[in-house]
């Protein structure tokens, strides 16, 4: 039988794999058959913890549901951070772990985490796209992966799946393609977003390095300074933070947000 556990970011949820000893080598099959809803643990993305090849604590793996590797995911990594420190009986004060998309750094802060993110690059504004035959404008950003953002007056009225796939699918994010995220401006430095997840294909509750390339984006069309809160669809509202340095680049993005177990169980099959 294979241990494993359940967590959740935000109500980001992960199927969450020991394999410091590289025995687990699962096909993309298996982890898309262990994410379905109906025939498996089910989840938005299956972490995996493996031993750091370049000089990190850790090497984090992040799936899709549908199976694919991605380069991060900020709600899983807060989730993974949240496990080692579990796997190590609750010691530790910080971590770092290597993700495709650069180094991790975790500090544990109370029950919440804080993750710092790599620089976020490829930031793009006030793109005019054609979608669903009217001209939008969107915004883009890779914060560890590729974001776009659209502003909209009221967010509980977007058909999220039909407008998020046809932002998600748009000949400009060829050929990877992005997530898509809907913003709302619901105060001077809060906003509250929704998303549509690339290899999920469908609404999550959350996402981290959305959530961050939405408050980046407003600080760059507002001038607001972070701290920045943001409401995701799950219902909790979490913090990012940055700086920029004079050449523009933003530095020290930060993502405190919660990051839970669900529960923890045994499969008799993979």
């Amino acid at each position: 039988m294979e241990e494993f556990w359940k967590m959740n970011g935000a109500g980001n949820d992960f199927v969450v794999f020991d394999n410091r000893d590289n025995r687990l080598d699962l096909s993309t099959e298996q982890i898309a058959r262990l994410c379905q809803r109906q025939r498996g643990v089910g989840g938005d993305g299956l972490l995996a913890v493996e031993p750091a090849e370049n000089g990190a604590d850790y090497r984090m793996r992040y799936y899709n549901a549908d199976g694919g590797e991605a380069e991060m995911c900020g709600n899983g990594a807060r989730c993974f951070a949240r496990f080692v420190n579990h796997l190590e009986g609750n010691h530790l004060k910080k971590t770092t772990f290597e993700t495709i998309a650069g180094v991790i750094e975790a500090e544990f802060i109370g029950d919440e985490v804080r993750i710092q993110l790599s620089e976020p690059f490829d930031l793009k504004l006030n793109l005019q796209l054609g979608l669903d035959g009217e001209d939008h404008t969107v915004h883009s950003v890779n914060t560890g992966v590729p974001h776009a953002v659209v502003f909209v007056e009221n967010l509980a009225e977007v058909d999220l799946k039909r407008f998020g796939a046809a932002v998600r699918y748009h000949d400009q994010f060829e050929p990877a393609g992005t997530n898509a995220n809907f913003v709302e401006v619901t105060g001077e430095d809060q906003i509250a977003i929704r998303t549509y997840e690339r290899g999920v294909e469908d609404e999550t509750l959350a996402c981290g390095t959305g959530m961050v390339a939405c408050a980046m984006i407003h600080h760059e069309l507002t001038g607001t300074a972070g701290p920045i809160k943001v409401r995701v669809a799950g219902g909790d509202t979490l913090e990012i933070d940055f700086t920029k340095n004079e050449s523009g680049i933003y530095e020290n993005v930060t993502l405190l947000g919660p990051a839970d177990f669900t529960f923890h169980g045994h499969l008799t099959t993979l």
